[in-house]
């Protein structure tokens, strides 16, 4: 998990939200992942603490936590929608296509090389988002 200064908790407190004893244990099962979960894993996680959670309850706190900018999503081409907190730095990620297993990376050469492109093309970069999509290395390939 990326460290966060402040929990989402925390953070839903700041924008005024309410916060029932069920988007609490969502908000924490999104704090304490190291992956980034769907919205049924988030689920599956949830009813283990409290079987009353619904899934519709799950999509709608994570559209609500979406929308206040606390979480993101991504769409790592395996059809569902995952989410992570926002960092506090920024960060790429490296997803291996046969696992779905995601690799959170920092790369200052390629941090510098996308603001030169960006300047080349007579830009200010104010945001990206970089995905790498890959699958593991065999002898064949070494």
């Amino acid at each position: 998990m990326t460290e966060v200064c402040k929990s989402l908790e925390e953070l839903c407190a700041e924008r005024g939200m309410r916060m029932t004893e069920q988007r609490r244990i969502i908000a924490r099962i999104l704090d304490q992942s190291d992956d980034h979960p769907d919205v049924e894993e988030l689920y599956r996680r949830s009813v283990k603490i409290d079987a009353k959670i619904s899934i519709s309850t799950v999509y709608r706190t994570v559209k609500l936590f979406e929308d206040a900018g606390i979480i993101e999503r991504h769409d790592f081409r395996d059809g569902r929608s995952r989410y992570e907190t926002v960092p506090d730095e920024h960060h790429d990620h490296l997803i291996d296509l046969k696992t779905g297993v995601v690799i959170e990376f920092h790369s200052p050469e390629i941090e510098a090389l996308q603001e030169r492109i960006a300047r080349e093309y007579g830009f200010r970069l104010v945001e990206h988002r970089l995905e790498l999509y890959g699958v593991p290395l065999t002898k064949d390939d070494l």
